[in-house]
């Protein structure tokens, strides 16, 4: 150190012991230029340190030697326990081939893992395309001697019509499966067109000529090979009209036109039997006038009897009402019932 506007002040010189020694340079006097090779030996040869005591002098006894005034303190000493990062080189000394210039900005080692699962992520992906195109153009042909598999559906399977006005029910041989009175029947209480009925009494008769009356009509049956005769009883809401419903089963639907026509004279000498029923208003079924008819749906004849509670000749504007009770009747129990069995040939 100094004032200001002197010339700098140069180190004090150590008077060397021997001969030999040099003197080091002053403080920015040639330090940084190159050492001197050793005669014959190819290696760099010792240098004298600048600063500290010369070789041979010895300090005084109880004084632990220190760095001169102005002098640099010596580096630290490399740690025993690892490589430590290497010091940026001083000022104007030449760093070494393969050394990079360290700077503050440079970035560490980046990882690779997010780039191997990406990679990872898609091999996954176009194996599995793979996979499912050749499963789906792989060819499904059964080796031979081996069974083809069934493929199973889920929806159930319905029987196409054989065609027709009636379809499955055109006929016994594609609707082979007996009536039952629940499937005509199910219910007591019924309602058509506003109008309700309520069921008495019903019975299913083998021997179809039990459940009519007139000759005629009981050859047509036994010609038509009738094999059952179901009927119920109703009576409507005011309790002043009642009849009887019944469906003939036969072989074909031409041997039930034949049974529809047998019972369809002006005398109503052949009709269906009415079906007395156990309760005060049905009980007198079959007693006095009444409206009676027939027609058929496919192999079935269904034949009606419809009637006044008292019996008596119903007049024009009556027989209406009549109708519309027989009619409300049959389109509230047997017409769906075997409109079913147009479709399909089994019971509902």
């Amino acid at each position: 150190m100094g004032f200001p506007g002197e010339p700098p002040r140069r180190q004090p010189y150590i008077q060397p012991d021997g001969p030999e020694a040099q003197v080091p340079p002053a403080r920015g006097e040639h330090w940084f230029d190159p050492a001197p090779q050793g005669p014959g030996t190819g290696e760099r040869p010792a240098e004298t340190p600048p600063y500290g005591t010369a070789p041979g002098r010895t300090s005084a006894p109880g004084t632990v030697p220190g760095p001169l005034p102005g002098a640099r303190p010596p580096a630290p000493a490399p740690d025993a326990s690892g490589p430590s990062a290497p010091e940026p080189p001083e000022r104007g000394q030449k760093m070494s081939r393969g050394q990079k210039m360290w700077s503050p900005y440079d970035e560490g080692p980046r990882s690779r893992r997010p780039l191997y699962v990406v990679l990872g992520a898609l091999a996954v992906l176009v194996a599995g395309g793979v996979g499912l195109t050749m499963l789906v153009n792989s060819d499904s042909t059964p080796s031979p001697g081996t069974a083809a598999p069934t493929r199973s559906s889920s929806a159930p399977v319905v029987p196409q019509p054989p065609g027709g006005k009636f379809g499955f029910a055109a006929a016994r041989k594609t609707d082979p499966y007996a009536l039952t009175l629940n499937e005509l029947f199910p219910r007591k209480k019924v309602s058509y067109g506003g109008r309700s009925y309520l069921m008495t009494v019903r019975r299913v008769d083998k021997k179809c000529k039990d459940a009519v009356v007139g000759d005629k009509l009981q050859k047509a049956l036994a010609a038509g090979k009738c094999t059952q005769l179901l009927r119920a009883s109703f009576r409507d809401a005011s309790g002043k009209i009642i009849g009887t419903v019944g469906v003939a089963n036969l072989k074909t639907s031409a041997a039930a036109a034949k049974v529809v026509s047998a019972g369809a004279g002006k005398s109503r000498k052949e009709y269906l039997k009415a079906l007395p029923g156990k309760d005060k208003v049905t009980k007198s079924l079959g007693s006095g006038e009444a409206f009676a008819g027939g027609w058929r749906h496919g192999h079935y004849a269904v034949m009606v009897w419809f009637q006044f509670k008292d019996g008596h000749l119903p007049k024009k504007s009556e027989v209406k009402r009549l109708n519309q009770a027989a009619f409300g009747t049959v389109d509230a129990t047997v017409t769906p019932a075997l409109e079913s069995r147009s479709l399909t040939g089994k019971r509902p």
